[in-house]
């Protein structure tokens, strides 16, 4: 976990290979206080209480389940959103002068909803309780991913349906003539 918070404020260094603007400084400040809230909810309390369950549990079957468990199937989500997560702050660093493209925006917004999930996961399996405000929090970021999806999808489907139409038509004509 802490390779992969790492990785993720070493991809502000990447992104801010040019003069340090006040946008891009704002950025850097948003991603940081992202990746440090990040930080936070991992750190803070339920990994200290999984840690005490885990050396608590009985040794052998029941330690080994609880470990492979936590630390290996549910944290490779957790892994995986942070690396989402750097690559969307990364972009949006590197391209503060453009309109956020698709995939880092879904890369940023879905990478913190995958983690918090599977945080969510991770406290459920050790501490025996669900945190209900990531779990919404997590679901929102789906739902304003999710709303930005249909969005795009809906925007191109009206603007360039001509264009689908005849790709489409094209697709026919060559199935019906091969």
């Amino acid at each position: 976990m802490i390779i992969a918070l790492g990785e993720s404020i070493v991809a502000f260094g990447v992104g801010a290979e040019v003069d340090l603007t006040t946008s891009m400084f704002v950025a850097i400040a948003f991603g940081m206080a992202l990746i440090c809230s990040v930080w936070w909810a991992y750190f803070d309390v339920v990994t200290i209480v999984a840690e005490r369950r885990l050396v608590r549990a009985a040794p052998g079957r029941e330690q080994n389940t609880l470990a492979r468990d936590s630390y290996t199937f549910i944290h490779l989500p957790m892994v995986l959103g942070i690396v989402f997560m750097a690559m969307g702050i990364e972009e949006s660093i590197l391209h503060l002068d453009e309109h956020l493209h698709t995939v880092p925006a879904f890369a940023l917004a879905g990478g913190f909803a995958i983690y918090l999930l599977a945080h969510v996961a991770f406290r459920l399996r050790n501490v025996g309780s669900v945190s209900w405000r990531r779990l919404v929090t997590a679901l929102v970021a789906l739902g304003i991913v999710s709303a930005l999806a249909v969005g795009l999808i809906t925007y191109e489907v009206v603007r360039f349906a001509d264009a689908r139409d005849r790709v489409r038509h094209e697709l026919q004509r060559d199935a019906a003539a091969g």
